[in-house]
């Protein structure tokens, strides 16, 4: 396919804009689409204030850190993804090395730090204070019951949905027309040990095409697993959607998979290969993060909200 220039692009779920600008000038320098959404995602990882993504996200049923990562190159939709990994700084990076150094796609648990040792990653205490008391308070304020029994407690600790949410994505279009998605996120807190939501399973919570587009989501992965969600969108852009209607459309396909629109949170960003982008809701007032050549530094700009009615 003959690509034409056009202008570099980057959008994000609204807690990416600091990994945004903080590799913009790396991109004006002419970084290349996969190490632009891997360096992105570094701040977030690194930002301690996030308890959804990286050091300081929030732990799970046993206190333990896992994180979810993964990254794809349009060009060429080749990907790596890792699950479930403990103690490394940068899961994103670990995911981008099982891309590029291994056979595989996916890697999980014990397998993916054993990997990550392998390859030299940087290992890190992920469990900060003020997520330990988070986690801490929580466990606390359960019954008796709840308390004594694992299944029973990780129901009554996961009822949030808000802490379902917490995810970073990057969607990255370069000039010459390549694209490239990234995401990472600590996932569902007080989550059952081992569980792995839509951010490290391509076509679920990520996929990139460099001929129609990427889409990238947050919220309730299980959802997206489902539905394949990412997938999903791109195909509706190679059909001829906007990313708007792409986004609508995605969301509404899951309204059958839930038994209430109370707790349904599902976010979407949404990247077309023409320049195109949008990210819809099922929140009010959500925004997505964004940032064009020539700006200053990236917006926070409203996003789509579409309404479930059950």
């Amino acid at each position: 396919m003959e690509r034409s220039k056009r202008a570099v692009l980057m959008i994000a779920s609204a807690n990416g804009a600091i990994g945004i600008d903080g590799v913009w000038a790396d991109v004006e320098g002419g970084l290349d689409p996969v190490t632009a959404v891997e360096r992105a995602a570094w701040f977030v990882e690194d930002n301690l204030d996030d308890h959804s993504v990286g050091t300081g996200g929030l732990p799970n049923l046993e206190g333990v850190v896992e994180l979810d990562a993964s990254i794809m190159d349009g060009d060429t939709r080749r990907a790596g993804c890792v699950a479930g990994l403990a103690g490394y700084r940068h899961p994103i990076s670990v995911a981008r090395a099982v891309m590029e150094r291994s056979p595989h796609v996916l890697l999980v648990g014990e397998g993916a730090a054993k990997f990550a040792h392998e390859v030299g990653a940087e290992g890190a205490d992920l469990l900060t204070d003020s997520a330990r008391a988070t986690w801490q308070y929580a466990v606390d304020q359960l019954d008796p019951g709840e308390a004594a029994d694992p299944l029973a407690r990780v129901l009554a600790l996961t009822t949030d949905p808000e802490k379902a949410a917490g995810t970073v994505n990057f969607l990255y279009l370069n000039d010459d027309g390549s694209m490239a998605s990234s995401v990472s996120t600590s996932g569902w807190a007080w989550k059952w040990p081992g569980r792995a939501g839509d951010s490290p399973v391509i076509g679920a919570g990520n996929y990139c095409d460099s001929r129609y587009g990427a889409a990238a989501c947050t919220g309730f992965g299980e959802l997206s697993i489902r539905a394949s969600t990412a997938r999903m969108v791109v195909r509706y852009l190679a059909e001829g959607m906007t990313p708007e209607e792409a986004g609508v459309t995605a969301i509404r396909d899951l309204a059958d998979l839930v038994e209430s629109s109370n707790n349904f949170i599902m976010h979407i960003v949404i990247l077309a290969a023409n320049g195109e982008h949008a990210a819809v809701s099922t929140k009010p007032e959500a925004t997505y993060a964004v940032r064009e050549a020539g700006w200053d530094q990236a917006k926070l700009v409203p996003r789509t909200q579409v309404s479930i009615d059950r």
